[in-house]
């Protein structure tokens, strides 16, 4: 049976986490900023934030939408906010991947949905997820803002979205730990801008 990790193998995926979130913190703050600045905007006026991605992402996605419609922090009693992940309906999921393909499975949402002044978020560590970026093609025909949260150099999504948060690293793992910092910062963002 092989060895689990040793406690310096523990030691040095912290580290690597804690790297990561260093360059964030270097590179990434105005980006984050400006993002969480346009979902507080579409929160103040009631818009639709809609979120995508898969796997990891796609748990990303329903982990942020939940923080926004119930809330992020006991200590702060606010509304609702209007927030869906597009990667919980397995009815929707299963009949737009078997009628229209896997690819389109987000874009189809984005579709009924979407609207101007509602905002799309959309996940991928890698920036070139299919189906991502198809719902991003969609969100554009429709008017709806679209926020990249990406890793690496951003992918194809990168110069697709209004504005985008990429990660300086190659990691998955490490991209996905800060993605829920970004994504917890803007909760906070959002809270503030909506309470009185």
């Amino acid at each position: 049976m092989p060895e689990p990790h040793t406690p310096n193998q523990v030691r040095n995926a912290i580290q690597a986490s804690i790297e990561t979130k260093q360059l964030l913190m270097e590179q990434c703050c105005d980006a984050i900023h400006a993002c969480g600045t346009v979902l507080a905007q579409a929160a103040r006026e009631n818009n639709l934030i809609m979120f995508c991605g898969n796997g990891g992402s796609a748990a990303d996605a329903q982990h942020i939408a939940a923080e926004l419609v119930v809330r992020l922090r006991s200590s702060v009693n606010r509304r609702a906010i209007a927030a869906m992940a597009l990667t919980v309906d397995t009815s929707i999921l299963t009949a737009g991947g078997n009628d229209y393909g896997f690819d389109h499975v987000f874009a189809r949402q984005v579709e009924a949905f979407g609207k101007p002044g509602s905002v799309l978020i959309a996940i991928s560590t890698s920036g070139n997820s299919d189906n991502v970026v198809k719902a991003v093609e969609q969100a554009k025909t429709q008017g709806v803002t679209v926020i990249g949260l990406l890793g690496g150099s951003g992918g194809k999504l990168a110069s697709m979205c209004d504005t985008a948060v990429c990660v300086p690293s190659d990691v998955t793992a490490r991209i996905q730990e800060s993605h829920i910092l970004v994504g917890h910062i803007w909760c906070e963002m959002i809270e503030e801008a909506i309470i009185p």
